[in-house]
């Protein structure tokens, strides 16, 4: 800042200091996320292979310049004493511009900030191949005072993080731990944090900068108690590593992404597994085996467990071994948890304890540091235990959950089943026609055909779209000859709708002796004699509160058939008067209404 921007600093302090303070840190925020721009950009201009190199180097810089710029001795930081290559003046000046910036922050605020970098000057695809997404301020500690609420002691836990990344949870962990122990002997505070407090992290570098973050963090403590914060990160696979069920508070943001493990991975984990691994399935699975009973096991994942078929596996473990205790749903404005696309949540569970109606929180993140805490009704597990988990996502869903959780029925109850489209286009491009007509030609149903006010258009307006296929010999399996109920199977949850379904009628199959229907939709097709119309189901899909509680089952952007044969439904004796609606071509609010009524939601 110049000079007239300082005198006026100067005389404001003496009137109002937290205002200056607030304006100062504000302001150190705001260089601090140009300079981490610029070092990601520049990142980008170097050759991938490396990039590596450059993000270890200049993070290790950068932590170094933190240190030097609040003062702590290189003797306490020996973990910054790797070899790294040699940065260019400009990158060495960066660095030391992001530390030193960063030293004007709050101390755990700085440390994640710098630590952050590593990741986020990888190339994408790396990042994504590791899962490796560092954790803002604002969630670890919503995290952590959650174990809290669940009866965790700071004086006495034992604490993992099992992917520890840059050690932001970690981080903060350790002064939980030494300001429950109060006054006491720096040697002994710093002794206990270092028998109690473990990090295990693959990536020997990431593990390395978390270990040096973790001695700054430490300084403090260990400047009077004259020697270097003990080694708390070690770099190995928590997945291969032999669990040893001590700890009280297992607690991280594991990595992302589908994994082909190692058959002897696969049989260890096997518990948890369904088809494809997710490595944050899995590592909740090892997370179990390294907590005590009683102790606490909190998670910030995807959403996606809660309703996905891959994970009716895990669903069933948790709610056998660690059932959840509280939820927090993530809402978290763009660019505050960087390049995640997917839904979040934290979760705590117990092991050892009895399933019972888990809390659920809505937490809206403002920034890297705050946050915003909303309750939000309660979650109850299925006696089912692999069925999905029905949980509110907004605080206006919890009455809807409570009337759905005494609905017993399901399609299959109303003599339907859900099955996906069978054609992958991409695998028959020869035989897409963009004309009808010939033997063995047959209309091609496209997701584009489902609109999105649920109607039935038939029609191939996309890029290699074609609006035909001609059936070879070989390919009867791919014709659709009876009418079904036709759903979108990708929406995201900032659609205005996430199911979009509409009856396929029995005419136009007629008219053309049959369909094909390509994969990006499902088909809820007839088992037998239905109990209840097409165009009624269609119509009960495309509501509002049947939408509505869709959203409290899934936790992707697929809709899935498991998801949608799990939904609950009224009994078919109960759609009397909708289907008289439906049949009669009631207005879209009168159907609207009377879905409302058969969820018990009267407006």
């Amino acid at each position: 800042m110049g000079e007239v921007s300082q005198i006026r600093l100067s005389e404001l302090r003496a009137t109002s200091p937290s205002v200056v303070d607030g304006c100062t840190l504000r302001f150190a925020r705001g260089e601090l996320s140009k300079a981490r721009l610029l070092a990601r950009a520049w990142s980008e201009t170097i050759d991938e292979c490396d990039r590596e190199t450059y993000a270890v180097s200049l993070t290790r810089h950068a932590l170094e310049a933190l240190s030097r710029s609040i003062g702590v001795s290189p003797a306490l930081c020996p973990s910054l004493a790797f070899d790294t290559e040699q940065l260019d003046e400009p990158a060495s000046a960066l660095a030391n511009t992001i530390g030193e910036t960063a030293g004007r922050l709050p101390i755990l605020e700085a440390l994640h900030l710098v630590t952050s970098l590593y990741p986020i000057l990888l190339p994408t695809k790396e990042r994504g191949e590791r899962g490796a997404f560092y954790t803002p301020p604002a969630l670890v500690n919503r995290l952590l005072d959650q174990a809290e609420e669940e009866g965790l002691d700071w004086r006495t836990a034992r604490v993992l993080d099992p992917a520890a990344g840059g050690g932001t949870f970690l981080f903060h962990a350790a002064h939980r731990m030494i300001a429950a122990l109060g006054e006491c002997e720096p040697a002994f505070a710093l002794s206990h944090v270092g028998t109690r407090l473990a990090g295990f992290e693959l990536d020997p570098h990431a593990a390395m900068l978390a270990q040096g973050a973790l001695e700054i963090a430490l300084a403090e403590v260990a400047t009077k108690a004259g020697r270097a914060a003990p080694t708390i990160v070690t770099a190995c696979s928590t997945l291969e590593a032999e669990p040893e069920p001590v700890f009280d508070l297992v607690v991280g943001n594991p990595p992302y992404g589908r994994v082909s493990l190692l058959p002897e991975l696969r049989e260890r984990y096997a518990r948890s597994l369904y088809g494809h691994a997710n490595l944050y399935g899995v590592f909740t699975d090892a997370a179990l085996r390294w907590t005590k009973r009683g102790g606490l096991v909190a998670f910030l994942t995807p959403t996606s467990f809660l309703g996905g078929h891959y994970y009716s596996a895990l669903r069933s473990l948790l709610a056998r071994e660690a059932p959840p205790v509280a939820i927090d749903f993530v809402h978290a404005r763009r660019g505050v948890f960087e390049d995640v696309l997917q839904e979040t949540l934290l979760a705590v569970y117990k092991r050892g304890a009895q399933p019972q109606r888990a809390q659920i929180h809505y937490l809206t993140v403002a920034s890297e540091t705050e946050a915003k805490v909303t309750r939000n009704g309660t979650i109850g597990l299925p006696s089912d235990r692999t069925a999905p988990w029905l949980a509110p996502r907004t605080p206006e869903h919890s009455r809807l959950i409570a009337r759905a959780e005494t609905m017993m029925h399901r399609l299959a109850d109303w003599g339907y089943e859900v099955s996906t489209g069978p054609l992958v286009w991409n695998r028959f491009k020869d035989q897409l026609r963009d004309r009808a007509g010939g033997e063995g030609v047959h209309p091609l149903i496209w997701a584009e055909s489902v609109t999105f006010d649920g109607q039935f258009t038939y029609r191939a307006y996309k890029k290699n779209h074609a609006p035909y296929f001609k059936l070879e010999v070989g390919d009867d399996w791919l014709l659709v000859e009876e009418p079904c109920v036709l759903v979108q199977r990708t929406t995201a949850k900032e659609q205005a709708r996430r199911l979009i379904a509409a009856e396929l009628p029995e005419e136009f199959i007629d008219t053309y002796g049959g369909v094909v229907v390509e994969n990006h939709l499902n088909m809820v097709r007839a088992i037998g004699s239905t109990k209840v119309p097409a165009a009624v189901l269609a119509a009960l899909l495309n509501s509002r509160v049947v939408d509505d509680l869709f959203r409290c089952i899934s936790g992707s952007v697929a809709v899935s058939a498991f998801e949608l044969e799990a939904l609950p439904l009224p009994s078919p004796e109960c759609t009397k008067a909708l289907t008289k609606l439906v049949t009669a071509r009631a207005t879209r609010e009168r159907i609207q209404v009377e879905c409302d009524r058969l969820y018990g939601e009267f407006t």
